[in-house]
């Protein structure tokens, strides 16, 4: 579920914001619906993983890579490819950081209630 919702979400609100919504998302997801840290963790660089290559792929294969050739020569890396990858496990990380981030806000503020609730009875 949390594969689904950060993936749908992120293709559909990268169209109008930036591209750090994906960071909004993965927090907030994770921190509404992640049962695990290992599903917040990643799920969300799973999901943002593929949903960049995909997007890449399909701007890129039809003006035959040139853009992403140029930027792997100055990249100094050897093929697009590289590019491609390097893009999708930058994209993947900032998600999984975030995402385990919003899992551990929400158990940091359960916990805090919890205590509270305790304290005061």
């Amino acid at each position: 579920m949390v594969f689904i919702v950060i993936l749908i979400a992120s293709f559909l609100l990268q169209i109008i914001f930036p591209w750090w919504v994906i960071v909004i998302i993965s927090f907030v997801t994770c921190g509404l619906i992640g049962k695990t840290a290992k599903i917040s963790l990643w799920f969300p660089f799973a999901a943002i993983f593929l949903l960049w290559i995909g997007m890449a792929l399909f701007k890129s294969i039809p003006n035959h890579n040139i853009l992403a050739g140029r930027i792997a020569e100055m990249l100094a890396v050897k093929s697009w490819i590289l590019v491609l990858i390097l893009t999708g496990i930058l994209g993947g990380f900032i998600a999984a950081i975030s995402g385990i981030c919003g899992y551990h806000f929400r158990k940091a503020i359960l916990c805090k209630k919890t205590k509270s609730g305790q304290h005061a009875g």
